[in-house]
Formats: C-alpha cells, sequence, structure tokens
C-alpha cells in the first residue's frame, strides 16, 4: 500500500498534467480573440496606408493614420486581459478546492474538521497584486500591445523608406497563407501572448497552492518539489527536483538550493509543482486523534516520497487516467501496441496527432486493433 505522502505526490504530477491541459486550452481560446482581431486589424491597416504615399509621407502623417489601427490593438489586448482574470478566477477556486481535498484525504475526520480554508477573492486578488517574470499581468497586456504596434509600425516605416508597395507591407506583418500566417511579423506577439497566458496559469496556481498549504502548515513538515514533468527541458528544476522546503517559509531543509519564486513559478511556462510532505500520524496527535483507522497509521508515516520520473509516475496509474491524459486510442496504443511514452511526441515534447503516429508506427496501430 502506498503511503500518504506517496499518493499525495502522485496527484500533485497529475494536478500539473491537469494546469497544463487548462493552459493549452486557455491559451488557445484568448489566441483566437487575437486571431479574429487580426483581420479587422490588418483591414483598418490597408485603410490608413491606401492615403499614404511617398508624396506626402512623414513620421507625423503615419502616426496620425495609424490611429484606428492603435485603437483596435488596444481593444484587443484589452479584451485578452479582462477575458484571462476571470478564468483565472476559476482557477484559483478549482485549485483551492483540489488542494483541501487532497490535502484532507488520508486524514481522519477529526483532523480534516480542522482545515482552514482561505479566501478565494483575495487569494485570486492576491496572485494578481503579485509579479511574475517581473511584471503584474496588467504590466504584461500593456507591454505586449506596445511590442506589438511598435513592431507595426517600425515595418510600415522600413517599408516605406525600401519603397515596397503597401501589399508588400502588409504581406511582410501579416504573413502568407501559403504559410499559414506563421511568417508575419505579428506571429511574434502570438507566441509571446501564448507564453505570458502559461506562465500566469502556473504563477495563479502555484500562488493558491501555497496559500491553502500556509494555512494548513500545522499538518506538514515540508513541502517537495516536483519537477517530474519539467526535469527534461529546466535546469533551475531539474536541480531543484526532489527537494524539501520548509512548509510557509520555504526555507531549503538539508540543502542550500532556494526557493525563488517557487514551482510554477520558477521560469516562463514552469511546469513544476510542490507536493505536500504530511506528518506521521504519530506527530499529528498519536493516540488523542481516537479515530485513526488502521490503514490510516500505516499509512502516514511521515516518509518523504521518492524522486520519480515521468515514465515511473505513468506506470503506476490506472488505465483510466492513463486515457484520461493520453486519450483513448494512444492509451490503447500504450497498452496494446507496446509504444513507449517518448513516441507519442516530436522532439520538441509536442503531441502528435494519430494521423501521425499511424504514419509512424503501423505496426503498433495493427496490434491495438486500430
Amino acid at each position: 500500500m502506498a503511503s500518504a505522502n506517496d499518493w499525495l505526490a502522485d496527484e500533485a504530477v497529475a494536478r500539473s498534467i491537469d494546469i497544463t491541459k487548462y493552459s493549452n486550452w486557455l491559451a488557445a481560446r484568448l489566441l483566437a480573440i487575437l486571431n479574429r482581431a487580426d483581420a479587422r486589424l490588418i483591414a483598418e491597416l490597408e485603410v490608413a496606408l491606401g492615403d499614404l504615399d511617398a508624396s506626402n509621407w512623414s513620421v507625423q502623417r503615419l502616426e496620425e493614420l495609424l490611429s484606428s489601427v492603435r485603437t483596435l490593438n488596444a481593444l484587443v489586448y484589452d479584451q485578452m486581459q479582462q477575458e484571462l482574470v476571470k478564468d483565472l478566477r476559476g482557477l484559483v477556486e478549482t485549485e483551492v478546492g483540489f488542494q483541501r481535498e487532497t490535502l484532507t484525504h488520508p486524514l481522519p475526520d477529526t483532523l480534516a474538521a480542522r482545515f482552514n480554508s482561505v479566501s478565494i477573492e483575495q487569494v485570486h486578488a492576491a496572485a494578481m497584486a503579485r509579479p511574475f517574470q517581473g511584471r503584474l499581468l496588467k504590466e504584461w497586456a500593456a507591454s505586449l500591445e506596445s511590442n506589438r504596434m511598435t513592431r507595426i509600425r517600425d515595418t510600415v516605416r522600413m517599408g516605406y523608406v525600401e519603397g515596397k508597395t503597401v501589399s508588400q507591407i502588409v504581406r511582410q506583418i501579416r504573413g502568407t497563407r501559403a504559410q499559414n500566417y506563421q511568417d508575419g511579423i505579428i506571429e511574434i506577439d502570438r507566441r509571446h501572448a501564448d507564453s505570458v497566458v502559461r506562465t500566469a496559469v502556473g504563477h495563479t496556481a502555484g500562488y493558491a497552492r501555497d496559500q491553502v498549504l500556509a494555512a494548513n502548515a500545522d499538518l506538514l513538515k515540508a513541502e517537495a518539489w516536483r519537477a517530474t514533468l519539467d526535469n527534461k527541458t529546466s535546469q533551475p528544476c531539474r536541480i531543484r527536483d526532489g527537494l524539501l522546503y520548509e512548509p510557509v517559509t520555504h526555507k531549503p531543509i538539508k540543502h542550500k538550493v532556494p526557493w525563488e519564486a517557487g514551482p510554477g513559478r520558477l521560469h516562463y511556462c514552469c511546469r513544476s509543482c510542490s507536493s505536500p510532505v504530511l506528518k506521521s500520524w504519530k506527530e499529528l496527535g498519536g493516540e488523542d486523534v481516537a479515530d485513526w483507522t488502521q490503514g490510516q497509521r500505516a499509512s502516514m508515516d511521515g516518509a518523504v516520497p521518492a524522486d520519480t520520473t515521468y515514465k515511473e509516475w505513468f506506470e503506476r496509474q490506472g488505465a483510466d487516467r492513463q486515457a484520461e491524459i493520453l486519450g483513448p486510442a494512444r492509451a490503447k496504443l500504450y497498452r496494446q501496441g507496446d509504444l513507449p511514452l517518448e513516441a507519442f511526441s516530436n522532439n520538441k515534447g509536442q503531441m502528435l496527432t494519430l494521423e501521425q503516429l499511424k504514419e509512424r508506427q503501423p505496426a503498433a496501430f495493427k496490434a491495438a486493433g486500430l
């Protein structure tokens, strides 16, 4: 039987996967807002540049003509920020609920009843008032808006200086249909927005987790850094994987590697998490707590879970959770087609489509009956 702390560590990794899926969904939804606005922005740009030619070109004239483009650009980033703040409030609510459910699950009712709740609104407001990667969320939104407009304006300026046509300038900004518009200069801003959304999700989830654990620090002996999802790509997270930190203060325990911003916030798109390490049943009251079951006593040994790789973690999970993570078809390929986990992703860590997998691994599809 797994110990309570082993179970908590496994649940923390599973939650981190859920947070990653949520950030994928949220980034796609918010970028769709940006993409829809791009069509209007390009139309406004074409109209503005149609009134500008080499004979009346000047910086002042250009700034006047780009006014409508600038207004539209500001509106779309304001909409994205408002949507993101609203969604992050929902994330705080679900994260606090998850932490409450998992932290109390191994405990007898007497101790679970002492769980200290935290205010959803206060945690959300505090998370929004704390910078991540050096800036507040509203500052990131302002920066994204400003940088994109500067990029557009500078491209137009250089285009006129170099004698390009309006069509050539617009194509350089928007990109080409042949490249799915990913070769335009505003693609840079889509990538930046995607990164900020994912980082904001990690920041908010991590802060909510910290607040719940801090409010219930009397149950904990430590927090363990879990880089199970991040240890192949991130050196800062890799060196912290499995290290213990004091609850609340996050001072290192028997090592000197600082907590810094914490898991989920240490770098852009950080996927590390922390798992609570509960005290032993004796440290939590022992015989003075009357409703310990025999199973709870056995599982509440206070031992620190061993480090684990993603592959080891995945193999321990049941079929339902494996299917939830990979999808039913991929899970069948994993179990019946003998495909290793690394076969499902490309060298950038992006999940391959089933069509791409079938092209690469036809024998596995046949073995799995797909």
